[in-house]
């Protein structure tokens, strides 16, 4: 996409030169539309957890900018020789099951053939033009909360090769269909500086686009939360691809102070998700209230891993 001029106005509030989790475009005073578009190839055996979780996953970057879901087109892809119509209709319920949980309608779609299922959704939501969140307005003393553990990579690959553990698949199962929406309603009425959702750049990636020129990030690597299985796999080296992509990457952007971990747990913080949580930057005078809200709504694996300070350039720093 190098060398081309996209087209932007004056109601382009955020487009993706700005490396955020959606656009964001003004059509009143007090209206701006969140656009987002997402699609995944299976990541579990059911069609019907497939369609939650693809659901899901593209749901949250209308999340992670502090919108409200409004309209959704669906958008599949798949070979009509190996999904049955069975399937595909499992596959579109389990999204609509979620899409319905998240507060929005379904408009229509496009499906074509492919020689690869692929499931996700075009997205819609509705925020103030003024009360959108962005991934990289951290501030100084801000705190870093995350609210789903790491490892749904790891634990999805060994699901592919036959070789993760059926209470790891549950866990990452849970955690992939459950929606980033009573997180993201929580973190805005607390007034987050910035939010943004883990995904396929990691935990680490997704952190490096919440830093800018004036801050560095300090984390904890025991709190960061993560599934207990994924700990064998990960030194097995089962990880995929996109994961050790990420950590090729996103090193030079960070330092770690923690010179006993090994290679695997390294790869952990670099491993890619599917569906992962909220990263939250918020004032530090409001990182606990914050953490009691998600707790008492049932949130009570959200933990701070981390703390915002000021910093020439971004660094990302592991203790």
């Amino acid at each position: 996409m190098h060398g081309i001029e996209w087209q932007k106005n004056a109601r382009t509030l955020v487009n993706f030169e700005e490396n955020d989790d959606a656009g964001v475009y003004q059509v009143s005073d007090d209206m701006a539309i969140v656009q987002t578009v997402d699609f995944i190839t299976p990541v579990v055996d059911d069609p019907y957890t497939f369609g939650q979780i693809a659901a899901a996953n593209s749901l949250s970057d209308i999340f992670a900018m502090g919108a409200l879901v409004q309209t959704v087109l669906n958008l599949v892809m798949y070979d009509s020789c190996s999904v049955t119509q069975e399937m595909l209709n499992d596959i579109l319920r389990g999204g609509l099951d979620k899409i319905q949980e998240a507060g929005g309608i379904v408009l229509g779609g496009h499906t074509i053939e492919d020689i690869e299922m692929k499931y996700g959704l075009s997205v819609t939501g509705l925020v103030h033009p003024a009360k959108y969140i962005r991934n990289n307005t951290t501030q100084p003393s801000d705190r870093l909360i995350l609210t789903k553990p790491l490892g749904m990579g790891v634990i999805t690959t060994a699901l592919k090769a036959g070789k993760a553990p059926q209470k790891a698949i549950e866990k990452a199962i849970f955690h992939m269909t459950f929606l980033n929406k009573t997180a993201s309603e929580i973190a805005v009425k607390i007034g987050a500086h910035a939010m943004t959702d883990v995904t396929g750049f990691g935990l680490l990636g997704h952190l490096y686009e919440m830093t800018h020129d004036g801050v560095a990030f300090e984390i904890d690597h025991q709190a960061i939360p993560i599934i207990g299985e994924a700990h064998a796999l990960a030194e097995l080296g089962i990880f995929p691809g996109g994961s050790k992509r990420n950590m090729k990457y996103y090193s030079q952007f960070v330092e770690f102070k923690n010179t006993s971990l090994s290679e695997g747990e390294k790869l952990l913080l670099f491993d890619a998700q599917t569906s992962g949580g909220l990263l939250i930057a918020v004032p530090e005078e409001k990182a606990e209230k914050l953490l009691e809200l998600l707790r008492k709504a049932g949130l009570e694996w959200c933990v701070e891993i981390g703390r915002v300070r000021k910093g020439v350039g971004k660094k990302i720093i592991i203790f």
